[in-house]
């Protein structure tokens, strides 16, 4: 007993000190929380959709104090650089429906951008900045006459969930559109598109891809396709697509798929008609019979002859690696490092792809 009555006073002691500790930690979350909604509050939204302006009444603006700004369905010509540039705390920025030829190049300031919709406006290109904006997570640049996108958009955005570029005029897709890792939605319809980007195992995220109505222009897809395990939906309809990748049978997820309006010879016609469930079984078991048919490799034909014998393993002669180090300056000349050339941007593309030098499509053989 009197051991308990000495002990009582430490314990007591000990037990007020961990109180006053949380009533301080509790105290600093309170007020963190409190700063956090005062600093919410300040901000606000400003709408001016529908007014038929011409120019930015931007002076008589707080416009750092701007979360969300409605410009749509104005006649804007233009975006000052200086205004965009002070929408420091803006979330959401809707300029569609205007008669913007392009955006400010101040744009890449917009660290808090989440959702951009440039949507119906006569915009040729999209600045290179943009890539700047890397909290953002969707961009809609629908019906207005892009030819190409930044070749590097990829790389930077690695938040974006939603690219919608349908109804323009893109002749391609960037490579580096295989490393936006977070996307669900693809929507690349009514362009001129010859193709896809081979590396698209990187998306593993992507849901939803639409490329149909690109009409006489795209005629393949590539056998990476079968390698978005997420995908869901994908809609290829109105092209010139005679043949859909075997791969396409692994991709257990997908519910619908839309191949109508092609010159389609495999899977055939009657096997189209029964559903998206037989066409993933005809070309599962066209991928398997044709690995079970092919034939063992020749020795002199092995891939490792072939990689040495065209330097890819830093063989072959002077003249080959003169010519391949030229075709390396040339696509990543702003690279000008090995370490830049090993970083994760470069080693996924093209012939520097584990994938694409094993896949069957790009198999060694004679």
């Amino acid at each position: 007993m009197m051991y308990e009555q000495q002990r009582l006073p430490h314990v007591q002691h000990h037990h007020q000190q961990s109180l006053k500790k949380k009533t301080t930690s509790y105290s600093y979350d309170m007020n963190k929380r409190n700063s956090q909604v005062e600093e919410e509050e300040r901000l606000h939204i400003v709408d001016l959709s529908g007014m038929s302006l011409d120019s930015l009444p931007y002076p008589s603006l707080n416009l750092a104090s701007i979360c969300k700004l409605d410009l749509s369905n104005n006649n804007l010509q233009n975006i000052p650089e200086s205004l965009t540039a002070r929408l420091l705390n803006v979330v959401v920025l809707d300029v569609r429906s205007n008669q913007l030829r392009s955006l400010p190049n101040s744009i890449g300031c917009l660290s808090r951008l989440k959702i951009l919709n440039v949507s119906g406006n006569l915009i040729e290109y999209l600045p290179k900045t943009i890539e700047n904006c890397r909290a953002l997570e969707e961009l809609n640049a629908n019906f207005n006459k892009l030819s190409l996108l930044p070749d590097t958009i990829g790389f930077e955005l690695i938040n974006l969930k939603k690219l919608s570029v349908n109804s323009n005029k893109l002749v391609c897709l960037p490579r580096s559109t295989s490393y936006l890792t977070a996307l669900r939605v693809l929507d690349a319809r009514l362009n001129c598109l010859r193709g896809l980007p081979e590396d698209l195992e990187n998306l593993g995220n992507l849901e939803t891809l639409n490329v149909s109505q690109n009409f006489q222009y795209l005629d393949t897809l590539p056998y990476s396709i079968g390698l978005l395990l997420s995908l869901v939906e994908l809609d290829v309809s109105y092209n010139k697509i005679k043949c859909l990748p075997d791969s396409i049978g692994c991709l257990k997820k997908l519910q619908k798929l839309r191949v109508e309006g092609n010159p389609m010879v495999s899977p055939p016609a009657e096997v189209v008609e029964q559903g998206v469930h037989s066409v993933k079984e005809y070309l599962c078991q066209k991928m398997n019979s044709r690995h079970t048919n092919q034939s063992p490799p020749k020795k002199k034909s092995s891939w490792v002859g072939k990689l040495v014998k065209y330097g890819t393993f830093g063989g072959g002669s002077s003249k080959q690696r003169e010519e391949r180090e030229g075709f390396i300056m040339h696509h990543y000349h702003r690279n000008r490092t090995v370490e830049g050339l090993a970083s994760p941007r470069y080693t996924g593309m093209g012939m520097f792809s584990p994938r694409r030098l094993f896949s069957p499509r790009n198999s060694f053989t004679n």
